[in-house]
């Protein structure tokens, strides 16, 4: 019989007004990889912040039994001594600290001198080498968090776990903001992880890489436990799963749509960009594309192709500097200065960073919803409350937003929750052109389809939509016409049976090849 490793019994977990947890049951067996799945607002981060410490014993009811013993943990520090780590998904990694600073920071390694303790960074840059290896990270233990990318992030979290000898390892969302091919070397290393004999517990919206790599699935709806499935024993599908989150089937994943696409509203021509810090860098060159009214377009491109920084130069100059082009919507060239421009013309951007620089997370789902539109709700000078009462009721009855009321602190809501803050915001701001930047990242997969809904009346309303995504079938499955992106260059436009995953790599690797031989990649 398999060891059972973790077991935690009836856990109720109750925040001001809201039962976020009620009477949650789990086994977790050693050495599988388990995923825990639901909506956003299910519970799923509630009880991994319980497991690890985050919320203390006393602030919760229920038991934790962890290697045969009921568990108290007070911190963070309680769990990680019996070897339980977590890792959320918002990395907590210092971006102007070393690689080995992070992997070590409050875990140092010291040495005696005289009656001082100092720390050895020669056994810590040596130790990061090893954990390094592990994971199978090729990288300086002296290089800046903030000169690798996400996906390297993500690889030394799970090196500084490793460095904390780590038995259970939790990973919130790990790959919410990798490409395909990171997501793919990620899931490979938890795979290489259990072999060495670590439990993970994945939780993950991504319910296709949910089938491929767990060996349980654990499903959380409303914050009680509705089943757990067991690969080889019960049904172990996307279909299986997504019935359990929902409480009911979901036959078609995309909202069905027939198309009422009008003329070209927005264009963009000869779009230039330089890098803001480094002289010289084009970061994009000579891009044109353009929008037409009810039509849904897509940005796609690998991870650093320019679709983030194409966007936010569009949208006011917000990135980028010695920026040239031009700009033309409903026929007539307009001059973009700064974001408020931007939207005064009927242009509004959402941001992928929704918890960096989309919400004020310490501020209230009102404010947050109005923000970006208080002259409707005003006089120029004084805001009419009770205006933005009502606009902020209104939107959030409208997108469902699950919270205690619109008093409610943004940062406290989950992520699907947050995402449909700020969609709420883009809408009160009653645009023209809507730029979506990784709308969906993060969010399960009824949450995505109430935004792809949104999408669609949007465009029947006679609007157009711009829709930036790393996840490909989601791409497939909403756009009129697909623009490719590959290294700050735009080069291919797809349209009707063009549009295909095949076809968009094909055309980034073919494009990259090209520049690559010509040795004008950037």
């Amino acid at each position: 019989m398999e060891k059972i490793l973790l077991e935690m019994q009836s856990i109720i977990k109750d925040f001001p007004g809201v039962r976020a947890l009620d009477n949650v049951n789990l086994q977790v067996r050693e050495g599988e990889v388990h995923a825990l799945v639901g909506e956003n607002g299910a519970g799923k981060s509630t009880l991994m912040n319980i497991l690890s410490g985050w919320y203390g014993y006393g602030t919760y009811e229920g038991k934790i039994i962890y290697d045969g013993k009921e568990c108290e943990f007070h911190s963070l520090s309680d769990s990680e001594k019996v070897g339980i780590v977590i890792i959320h998904q918002e990395l907590g990694l210092i971006p102007y600290l070393s690689i080995a600073e992070n992997m070590f920071l409050g875990n140092e390694t010291a040495r005696k001198v005289g009656l001082l303790k100092v720390i050895d960074w020669n056994e810590c840059h040596n130790k990061a080498i090893e954990m390094l290896n592990r994971v199978g990270l090729d990288e300086n233990p002296e290089t800046l968090i903030k000169d690798i990318g996400v996906g390297k992030q993500q690889m030394v979290e799970i090196a500084k776990a490793m460095a904390k000898n780590v038995r259970l390892l939790i990973l919130d969302e790990p790959t919410a903001s990798l490409n395909d091919q990171d997501s793919e070397h990620l899931l490979e290393l938890i795979r290489g992880l259990k072999e060495k004999g670590v439990t993970c517990i994945i939780i993950s919206h991504k319910l296709n890489e949910v089938e491929k790599i767990a060996d349980a699935i654990t499903i959380i709806r409303d914050g009680t436990t509705i089943e757990t499935l067991y690969k080889g024993i019960d049904e172990f599908t996307q279909a299986r799963v997504i019935k359990g989150m929902v409480g009911r089937e979901m036959k078609d994943r995309y909202p069905k749509r027939v198309p009422k696409i009008g003329e070209v509203c927005f264009e963009v021509k000869n779009w230039n960009v330089e890098h803001p810090l480094f002289e010289g860098k084009k970061i994009i060159e000579n891009a044109n594309f353009n929008v037409r009214k009810g039509e849904i377009v897509g940005f796609a491109g690998l991870m650093g192709s320019g679709r983030t920084e194409l966007a936010m130069s569009v949208f006011g100059k917000a990135y980028g500097k010695n920026i040239s082009g031009t700009i033309i919507k409903n026929g007539q060239e307009i001059v973009l200065g700064d974001i408020s421009d931007a939207i005064s013309k009927g242009i509004m951007y959402l941001t992928e960073d929704r918890k960096g620089s989309g919400l004020n997370a310490i501020d209230d789902i009102r404010h947050n919803i109005t923000i970006a539109n208080l002259q409707t709700i005003s006089n120029g000078r004084v805001i009419n409350q009770n205006e933005e009462i009502k606009v902020a009721e209104e939107y959030r009855d409208r997108l469902a937003i699950r919270s205690t009321g619109i008093w409610q602190t943004a940062g406290t809501l989950s992520g699907g929750n947050q995402q449909k803050v700020m969609l709420s915001r883009g809408l009160f701001a009653n645009p023209d052109v809507l730029i979506l930047d990784e709308p969906t990242r993060g969010i399960d997969v009824g949450s995505k389809y109430e935004i792809y809904s949104f999408m669609n009346k949007l465009v029947e309303e006679g609007k157009a939509v711009i829709f930036i995504s790393s996840e490909m079938p989601e791409l497939l499955g909403m756009c009129d016409r697909i623009f490719v992106l590959n290294e700050g260059h735009i080069i291919a436009e797809l349209t009707g049976d063009e549009i295909s995953q095949e076809n968009i790599m094909e055309k980034i690797l073919t494009d990259t090849r090209e520049r690559s031989e010509h040795g004008t990649d950037q």
